[in-house]
């Protein structure tokens, strides 16, 4: 065995063997109990965990001016210890801009809890209460006197504060839950003043022996009881109707201190475990059913050079996975989408390199000669129609937020890792089969001949088409209005609720309309119809849970997904992702630029790629889909795919255009896109084959997703052929003249 051989095979086998290591075991071991006995190498992301993904907004204008600068620091340090008392496995607290908070739970499953204890700003004061029956008279009919406010207890009497505190919440050192043994052994509240708070408490409960003391908590009377004795312990009791969580939580927030200021949820993105599971189940069905196809196509038309493709797809695989689990990128459902998509997409390269193989040996070309041949004149196509797809998920990076960060950051290192295995891993066996002499020839199927199309001929043609449905679809899409976007770019809040049985959406639709909600848009899921996604304006889904209660007895219905998104943040991803979409543009039509050294490559590529994602937006809009953040992402992918395809064609120009110096651009676009056609028909229908699984299997989440990635392909094979290639001749001006 050569030397160079060798350290090649030894290297791809310590990668390997790396990546193994380094994923095993990919997802959490439980015992029969559901206990974790091993945690898994690859972390989850919540929508598949299931979790809640937070945006808080701390708002310091309720707050003194000099107060503002550290607050936002103050309430995320405040918020770490709250959610560290509450025993969250794994939180991720981190500040966001000036004066927001991104929490992350994993694994949380009572909704209004972890919001009560993070939200609460646990303003705790004492107030006395006046005694003066007259006085509280005068306030209840509108006469409240200065210094004082008129206010309620839990019970709904009335109670005559005084407006100022004698003592605040600062000066506790401790809190905890306790119960009470004659009471029921209900919970409440023990709490303990600092040194100086206990003097102030033992005074105030001295001087004011027989009054009645109201313990105040956010503006709320928790409890109001009577001063029966002077208290010199500094020790005190909260009171009230408190469930056991309750009271636990409330110790913890009081314990932990008070935020320096109010917080409010700007977006909410709650998973429920079930969904998550759901989301896993599908993601690897997918995964699992596209991987198959295209081993499947490439081992019986590509016979032993498929075979070495497939050994290649599977290494991709695992390199992919071991990359996430060594460097701790979170897998989300998008990735798993991204993982489906590489393995599609890295079809690509190991066609474009078995069809020059197949040119080469068909020229007269040894069998040695047609395989070096074949990787280096592929090289150049398949190095800069990744790298192009990788500077659109760069700018999706950048732009995109949670999830779809994580499906663009799974595309960049499936597409680097695709390009090593396709080049490198499957060069060094060819190369050790040749050494050992197992192979003498390489036999393929060829379905697929060299067309003799004049492309240049019907261009017109496939102008008046495309802007047809651009008219036809953008024109819808604009017509829809704001109706086009869901609650990512418009605002609003998403529930997805699950029953038990099944329910007409004509009884959800009644249900909803007795509380109010009658305007509320309901959609049955086509996968489940027990499932129904209910889109509101605002924060309403304990009002609806309880509705559903009261009308469905029989039937209990199961949040198993919120999304919420307040309009500023909506404003913020709607220009987040016009300028990724943009950005990318721009960067790819410089990529293409300076490696084709023709302004005209590029424009040419761009506006097929602007078809393309305005085809895609059209049909989402023809067909009633929304607008959504992963959308964007399929937008992205789609222009990503399509410049890839443009890119082949354009390398095989450049060819060419060495090889007959004096050929015409309108011979020389007819001749590269013919020779091309086997390649371009090949990878669209194993990648569309891919994406169609991802569209029948991938679960409801990724529906839209995959339907825009359908429309996206489909269009970018039509306009790499007859628009893109075709625009260029346009641009160049002179139809005699070659590059």
């Amino acid at each position: 065995m050569k030397k160079g051989l060798l350290w090649k095979l030894l290297l791809v086998v310590a990668l390997v063997g790396a990546s193994l290591y380094f994923i095993y075991p990919p997802f959490d071991v439980k015992d029969k109990d559901g206990n974790v006995t091993r945690e898994g190498r690859i972390n989850l992301g919540l929508d598949l965990q299931g979790g809640m993904h937070l945006v808080l907004k701390v708002d310091t204008s309720k707050i003194p001016e000099e107060a503002r600068k550290d607050a936002a620091e103050r309430a995320l340090e405040v918020i770490r210890n709250r959610i560290d008392e509450f025993g969250v496995k794994e939180p991720q607290i981190s500040p966001q801009g000036k004066d927001e908070i991104v929490v992350q739970l994993p694994g949380i499953t009572d909704r209004e809890r972890a919001l009560q204890l993070i939200g609460k700003t646990a303003q705790l004061e004492f107030k006395l209460v006046s005694s003066d029956a007259e006085r509280l008279n005068k306030a209840l009919q509108g006469e409240v006197p200065a210094g004082y406010e008129l206010t309620k207890d839990e019970d709904e009497n009335p109670l005559l504060l005084e407006k100022t505190a004698v003592l605040t919440g600062d000066a506790l050192t401790a809190a905890f839950m306790s119960f009470d043994q004659s009471h029921f052994n209900e919970p409440y509240v023990s709490i303990q003043f600092n040194a100086e708070g206990a003097k102030k408490f033992a005074k105030i409960t001295q001087e004011n022996v027989g009054r009645r003391l109201a313990i105040v908590l956010d503006g709320k009377v928790k409890s109001a009881p009577q001063i029966r004795e002077a208290i010199p312990s500094g020790q005190a009791q909260i009171t009230g109707r408190f469930s056991k969580e309750e009271a636990g939580d409330l110790a913890i927030v009081l314990k932990v201190g008070a935020l320096p200021a109010p917080v409010y949820i700007e977006e909410e993105r709650t998973i429920g475990p079930l969904l998550g599971q759901d989301s896993i189940n599908a993601g690897i069905r997918a995964t699992l059913l596209g991987a198959a196809f295209v081993g499947a196509f490439m081992l019986v038309y590509y016979l032993l050079a498929g075979f070495v493709a497939d050994i290649a797809l599977v290494l991709n695989l695992v390199l992919l996975l071991g990359s996430m689990a060594y460097f701790h990128v979170t897998l989300t459902l998008p990735g798993i989408a991204g993982i489906v998509l590489t393995l599609g997409m890295a079809v690509d390269a190991n066609v474009l390199i078995q069809e020059r193989m197949r040119e080469e040996l068909e020229s007269g070309k040894t069998l040695g000669q047609a395989i070096r041949l074949g990787y280096d004149r592929a090289m150049s196509a398949i190095i800069d129609s990744n790298l192009t797809t990788v500077v659109a998920a760069i700018f999706l990076f950048q732009f995109g937020t949670g999830p779809i960060r994580g499906f663009a950051l799974t595309l960049i290192i499936g597409l680097l890792i695709s390009m090593f295995t396709s080049v490198f891993v499957t060069r060094v066996i060819f190369e050790l089969l040749m050494g050992m002499k197992l192979i003498k020839g390489l036999p393929m199927l060829k379905i697929i001949g060299t067309p003799k199309i004049n492309y240049i001929k019907i261009r017109w043609i496939c102008y008046a088409l495309s802007a047809a449905v651009l008219i036809v679809g953008m024109g819808t899409f604009f017509m829809r209005g704001s109706d086009v976007y869901g609650v990512d770019f418009k605002g609003g809040q998403v529930q997805e609720f699950r029953f038990q049985k099944l329910v007409d959406v004509k009884d959800v639709r009644s249900a909803l309309a007795e509380i109010g909600l009658g305007d509320a848009s309901v959609q049955q899921l086509r996968d489940d119809p027990k499932e129904f996604i209910v889109r509101t304006s605002g924060e309403v889904t304990n009002e609806i849970t309880k509705k559903f209660e009261s009308a469905f007895k029989d039937n209990k219905a199961e949040v198993i997904r919120i999304e919420k998104v307040g309009p500023s943040v909506g404003n913020q991803l709607r220009t987040k992702a016009t300028y990724a979409i943009v950005f990318s543009m721009i960067g790819i039509m410089a990529y293409v630029a300076f490696r084709f050294k023709h302004w005209y490559f590029a424009l040419a590529g761009v506006l097929a790629l602007f078809h393309d994602v305005f085809v895609a937006m059209g049909f989402m809009a023809l067909t009633g889909r929304e607008m959504s953040l992963l959308i964007v992402s399929g937008l992205l992918t789609i222009a990503g795919f399509s410049i890839n395809d443009t890119i082949v064609i354009y390398d095989r120009i450049r060819e060419n255009a060495r090889i007959n110096p004096k050929m015409s651009l309108k011979d020389l676009i007819n001749l590269s896109v013919n020779q091309t056609m086997s390649r371009t028909l090949l990878t669209s229908f194993t990648v569309l084959v891919v994406v169609a699984i991802l569209y029948f299997y991938g679960g409801e989440v990724l529906n839209d997703f995959a339907f825009c990635l359908l429309v996206g392909f489909i269009s970018g094979v039509y306009s790499t052929v007859f628009i893109a290639s075709p625009l260029m001749l346009l641009f160049h001006g002179n139809k005699k003249k070659g590059l």
